[in-house]
């Protein structure tokens, strides 16, 4: 019987409640603070930002975060301090700020008036104190109810500004969350790059940036430039680019001061502008691809009220303008096409660069056309032949209503894909099948992959031989066995997507399938455990007699177990990487020539467990 549907259903809920029961809308996912897009640093970006955007308006040159070990965030700035009669205000009522005045607040990175309400909603306590012509006032909060009210300003000799300190509620984030100090410096020195001439003190850490985007460019590039960086600035637009000798391309965008790691109309902006600018000055119709190949890029954009497409303000919408009202694409399409011509025009070498750069990317990428249709080719008869790819009926780059769940996991073995195929959802789940290793890509030329046959056929699998446009599905997971051979064979498949289709990372396709270790169960109860100590758990709960399993691999796991681990409960980890320095340096650590360091770095954490005599 259907439940009835009153007028007593409808809730309605205050600004506090409704950030505590859906803190995801306003800061993405919680996490434990491992990832920089954990919502911890969130709550810091957003107390920062208020900070950066006094500074961005000509008041404050010095802004001071500090974090104690318990997870105290205090960030005092010396602007211009918010209004005392304010101070509540901008603390606790929602849709309230100075900037929704443009002429107060110009190309500021929050606008909605709801960040500092969030962080105040989520933190067991928060405090918020300002000081202005020799007065200051203070408010502390908890669960954005105030406790400590100081009703009326009182005299203090201090420099003017804001202090806003929080510590995150326990009861919302994960126990164990904590700030990263690495994480934290990072974010300090992006603002002190996009800020030159300001300086950021993290725990007693300086960080002040002389030279800007050229200053991000030095600190991040992995490989040597063809040219000295290219740095062109305007009227709310500043740009940094040079090319190196890889393949890939390189982008670090902002917009206001905020990293937009998932680019957006700015970054599209630039790539287009970029083929245009050099096509007209080269007067040649280059190949888009080959302009782009080995670049490495910074992009920053000032707008008035900028459109982001979720509060996390990681892309940037389409619907954003310039001060002038063009849009993204006009505004950075025209400076490209006026200032970059004339630097090159002045230097004729670096223009002299740059060509023999295009033109080598164009050899290559004739020389991997012919590789390529033979591959296709390939491909078409593997739809056909070769019994690797179970495909499911919804595709990502279809109009199927559930395109946004479609799924590819990537298996080892014929065994563990027969159980995944025989339980999976055939409407949005496919599944291709290893032949056991793949080939480690680590330092390979594009030429030699795409020669593989194993690897030509996941790249049709997946649709993306001519690039990430046409990627088949949404999630790409990989599903191996929790062994030395299964973290092997892992390894070998990161290393072929970071090489050569890193943006699948980067758009954050790309998981690993978490499979249980154990099957804990007596008559009544079943529990599946990731853990040694989840197992523990469960045998406290259902009895020392309970009879325990151990999956040594995921063929060794039936089909109607495994619907329950690839079904809705499926535990998936979200692979991610930072951009910059350390991702080359990782690989060819872990995946390069066998080298003293690694055998050193084997040798000194190798483990031995007495009990079970196994070696870890």
């Amino acid at each position: 019987m259907a439940a009835e549907y009153t007028e007593a259903d409808i809730k309605s809920l205050d600004w506090r409640e409704h950030i505590r029961l859906r803190p995801g809308m306003y800061i993405g996912k919680l996490g434990d603070g491992s990832s920089p897009d954990d919502g911890i640093y969130i709550l810091l970006k957003e107390v920062i930002d208020n900070s950066i955007d006094e500074h961005i308006m000509g008041f404050g040159k010095e802004i001071r975060v500090d974090i104690d070990d318990e997870g105290r965030v205090e960030v005092r700035d010396f602007g211009r301090g918010i209004p005392l009669g304010k101070l509540y205000d901008c603390a606790a009522q929602i849709n309230t700020g100075a900037k929704y005045d443009s002429e107060a607040f110009k190309k500021s990175v929050g606008l909605n008036g709801v960040g500092i309400k969030a962080v105040n909603a989520l933190s067991g306590f928060f405090e918020i104190q300002a000081w202005r012509e020799g007065q200051t006032k203070a408010i502390e909060f908890s669960k954005g109810q105030v406790t400590v009210d100081m009703k009326n300003p009182r005299r203090e000799e201090a420099p003017s500004g804001t202090r806003l300190a929080f510590e995150m509620d326990r009861t919302i984030f994960p126990a164990k969350a904590k700030f990263k100090e690495a994480i934290v410096e990072k974010m300090c020195r992006y603002y002190s790059y996009l800020n030159p001439g300001l300086t950021i003190v993290f725990n007693g850490k300086k960080f002040k940036s002389k030279d800007g985007l050229l200053d991000l460019l030095r600190e991040e590039m992995e490989s040597e430039a063809l040219y000295d960086p290219i740095h062109l600035k305007g009227e709310d637009i500043e740009i940094a680019f040079t090319h190196t000798a890889d393949s890939g391309e390189e982008y670090y965008t902002f917009v206001n001061g905020q990293n937009t790691t998932q680019g957006g109309t700015h970054l599209q902006a630039f790539r287009e502008g970029l083929v245009n600018a050099v096509r007209g000055f080269y007067k040649k119709q280059f190949d888009p691809s080959d302009i782009r190949a080995g670049i490495e890029a910074a992009i920053v954009v000032r707008v008035v009220e900028p459109v982001f497409e979720s509060q996390t303000k990681t892309k940037l919408g389409s619907a954003s303008m310039t001060p002038n009202g063009e849009s993204i694409r006009t505004f950075v399409g025209n400076f490209l096409k006026q200032h970059l011509d004339n630097y090159l025009h002045k230097h004729p070498k670096v223009a002299e660069a740059i060509q023999k750069r295009i033109q080598a990317a164009e050899r290559e990428r004739k020389d991997l056309k012919g590789i390529q249709k033979i591959a296709r080719e390939r491909a078409r008869q593997a739809k056909v032949h070769n019994k690797k790819l179970r495909d499911c009926r919804a595709h990502l780059d279809s109009k199927h209503k559930q395109r946004l769940e479609s799924t590819l996991f990537i298996t080892e073995g014929d065994s563990a894909s027969g159980s995944i195929t025989k339980s999976r959802d055939v409407e949005t789940q496919a599944v291709f099948s290893l032949r056991g290793k793949p080939l480690n890509t680590f330092s390979l030329a594009k030429k030699i992959v795409y020669e593989n046959e194993e690897f030509a056929l996941l790249q049709a699998a997946l649709g993306i031989e001519d690039g990430i446009e046409e990627l088949r599905f949404n999630k790409v997971v990989i599903a191996t066995d929790a062994d030395v051979d299964g973290m092997h064979i892992r390894l070998l498949l990161l290393t072929f997507f970071l090489q050569f289709f890193p943006e699948v990372i980067r758009l954050g396709h790309l998981y690993i399938l978490q499979t249980p270790l154990f099957r804990v169960r007596n008559k009544k109860e079943t529990i599946y455990c990731y853990d040694e100590e989840a197992k523990d758990k469960a045998l406290s709960k259902l009895g020392k007699s309970s009879e325990i399993t151990r999956f040594k691999g995921l063929g060794e796991i039936s089909p109607d177990e495994f619907k329950f681990m690839i079904g809705p409960e499926m535990r998936l980890d979200p692979v991610e990487f930072e951009e910059g320095k350390g991702t080359k340096e990782l690989l060819a650590f872990y995946m390069g020539k066998n080298t003293p360091d690694r055998q050193d770095f084997i040798i000194g954490n190798l483990r031995i467990d007495v009990d079970r005599q196994e070696v870890a």
